[in-house]
């Protein structure tokens, strides 16, 4: 049943919906992936099924599609009154959300389901993290220990990305960050050619512009350049669980390869994994959650509120 208000004496500019109400606007959008495209797609720990693909994320697909044809149209509108020649632009969606949330996940499904519509468009996945700033930048400043905060990122090269990418640039560059390393890799890029879509995920996508430090108005923002932007949600003291219980899981996986950053970790009891897990995330993720992160929810077009099972039971659209 679709929920309005905020409680606050005026109305919310969200529709909220739950699963079941949700899973019904689908209608007829088909359905082309399978049980193998879920499981290569589903991030460690997280409960995702054809049916949560079906009953949550074939309708954002659905909705997406609506989207995109009208942004286009809009485009076109606009260069017929300007006179220009029209150029194909990029739809851009962003989608954030905490550590252990499941944003990576619900990227990587929705540039899977997008790539499979009836006109085939090319969509291109980048992450925010490739625009952190290396390793020895954040020592110099002494805030290693605030890596994923706003202030830990490269946010004028990741703007000018986007823009370049939104404005139709043949050719622009990413850098890749490596997990296994836990730094940029010299060198290396991705290289982004003109897509029909364009995802990008991270943790601060949605923030607002920031004030210049000579008191001057604030300028562009990244969220400036999208046509639509998810943000997955779920009590603090859920994430928090699932951040444990990833840790735990890593030890055997990204954690046991002799060159990862966090080998050390991997030899851990489990006593002293979930000590060490709650203390990275009462300390940094916590805290980044909170003050940075979780102010941006309201700035998403949707918003995927997952219950306790890691699984979304409630969206909310904004439709103001």
């Amino acid at each position: 049943m679709a929920s309005q208000g905020n409680g606050a004496g005026f109305p919310s500019p969200y529709v909220e919906l739950d699963r079941s109400d949700w899973a019904r606007l689908r209608e007829n959008h088909p359905m082309h992936l399978d049980a193998d495209d879920v499981e290569r797609l589903r991030g460690l720990g997280e409960r995702l099924d054809l049916a949560e693909v079906e009953q949550v994320y074939l309708p954002i697909s659905r909705l997406l599609s609506f989207y995109e044809q009208a942004t286009a149209r809009l485009h076109q509108v606009t260069t017929d009154f300007l006179d220009e020649r029209a150029e194909r632009t990029p739809f851009v969606i962003g989608v954030a959300g905490s550590v252990a949330v499941g944003k990576s996940t619900t990227a990587r499904i929705l540039a899977e389901l997008i790539s499979r519509w009836d006109s085939r468009p090319r969509v291109d996945l980048i992450t925010t993290d490739g625009f952190l700033h290396p390793n020895r930048v954040l020592e110099e400043r002494g805030i290693m220990d605030r890596k994923g905060f706003p202030e830990s990122y490269d946010r004028r090269a990741l703007l000018r990305f986007v823009a370049e990418v939104k404005s139709g640039r043949a050719e622009v560059v990413a850098p890749v960050y490596s997990h296994l390393r836990y730094d940029i890799v010299a060198g290396e890029h991705v290289v982004v050619r003109r897509p029909d879509v364009l995802i990008v995920e991270g943790l601060n996508v949605l923030e607002p512009p920031h004030p210049h430090p000579n008191g001057r108005s604030a300028g562009l923002a990244i969220s400036d350049f999208f046509d639509f932007s998810v943000y997955v949600d779920a009590h603090v003291s859920d994430i928090r669980r699932w951040y444990t219980e990833r840790f735990l899981s890593l030890r055997e996986t990204a954690f046991a390869d002799p060159h990862s950053h966090f080998h050390r970790f991997a030899t851990l009891t489990d006593a002293e994994a979930v000590q060490t897990a709650e203390g990275i995330w009462d300390g940094i993720n916590a805290p980044n959650l909170v003050e940075n992160i979780l102010p941006t929810r309201s700035r998403a077009t949707l918003v995927l509120l997952k219950g306790a099972d890691h699984t979304v039971d409630r969206v909310r659209l904004r439709r103001l």
